[in-house]
């Protein structure tokens, strides 16, 4: 079976929606287990690299729809609003680690009538506010007062995100922290990058995160109380496609809907996926992570 082994990303900057949506995609003309079937479809799956949920599914599903007799294009894009756009439209079949309740519900509101929910595969997903471990506050409620501690910023994700919108719109008043705090976007891998370069020299800062997420332990971080609910209740990871998925794909619209991880098996295969491979390898992380966890499942297609 031939397996795309790269990510083709898109430059968050400067770049149109359409742009985005037009410039990435891979994918082959036949699929099966000889390579030379005829193709039970394409299915094209949208993504965003830097969310490494996403990222992960999109590689377990490429794998196994095309074991499944399908095609599959790789789609990726840098911000949720243009791969929910295309997902309404139909340009994206797939979106594999959707956050409908809260985190997206604002993109649901919007294209919801031409979304179809195929399922959910993780159950508590959260979004949180983290701070370093070794940090001397234990609540968002605790960032009151305390704005020189951080000198006065929020490090957030991109701007499109949903944890940025709930962050700025409901976090940041309900706590009072207008005038205190900036929420300061770019990117998850920005994020990262200033997370780690303070827990380096021993800094305090806080930053939007969630969970499940490689960096929870991956990161010397703490997950700051959230006593008065701002951040959201948890909620389900989805497999979300355009409406009419499971009529013209009902092969992979069954497969996904028996596709149930916890929070060991969906860790092992982002920490596969993310850290031990690595991108560019991708699609060997998945095969790792089938023959090490596959026999578990009663829905994995060999």
């Amino acid at each position: 079976m031939k397996k795309f082994r790269h990510i083709t990303a898109i430059t968050a900057l400067g770049l149109t929606a359409s742009l985005a949506l037009a410039g990435c995609a891979t994918g082959n003309d036949t699929a099966g287990g000889d390579g030379g079937e005829e193709s039970k479809g394409t299915i094209t799956l949208g993504f965003l690299p830097s969310w490494t949920d996403g990222l992960s599914m999109a590689y377990l599903l490429q794998d196994q729809f095309e074991k499944l007799g399908y095609t599959v294009e790789m789609q990726t894009l840098t911000e949720a609003g243009p791969l929910y756009t295309g997902l309404a439209q139909g340009d994206v079949d797939m979106y594999p680690s959707a956050w409908p309740e809260v985190t997206h519900a604002k993109y649901m509101e919007e294209y919801g009538d031409d979304l179809e929910d195929l399922g959910a595969y993780y159950e508590n997903a959260v979004l949180t506010i983290a701070v370093p471990s070794y940090t001397d506050i234990d609540s968002i409620a605790d960032l009151k007062g305390n704005a020189d501690m951080f000198d006065g910023k929020i490090i957030g994700i991109e701007p499109g995100a949903g944890l940025t919108g709930v962050t700025q719109d409901s976090m940041i008043p309900t706590y009072g922290l207008e005038g205190e705090y900036t929420l300061e976007t770019s990117s998850t891998a920005a994020m990262l990058t200033v997370l780690g370069e303070a827990i380096d020299n021993e800094e305090d800062v806080v930053v939007t995160l969630w969970k499940p997420f490689w960096a929870n332990s991956s990161y010397d971080v703490k997950t700051l109380e959230d006593p008065e609910g701002a951040m959201g209740t948890p909620e389900t990871l989805n497999f979300m496609g355009h409406k009419g998925f499971a009529e013209e794909f009902p092969e992979a619209a069954e497969l996904v809907e028996q596709i149930k991880l916890d929070d060991a098996q969906y860790g092992s295969l982002e920490d596969m996926v993310v850290n031990e491979f690595g991108e560019g390898q991708e699609a060997d992380a998945v095969d790792k992570w089938l023959e090490e966890n596959g026999a578990q499942f009663d829905w994995v297609v060999e």
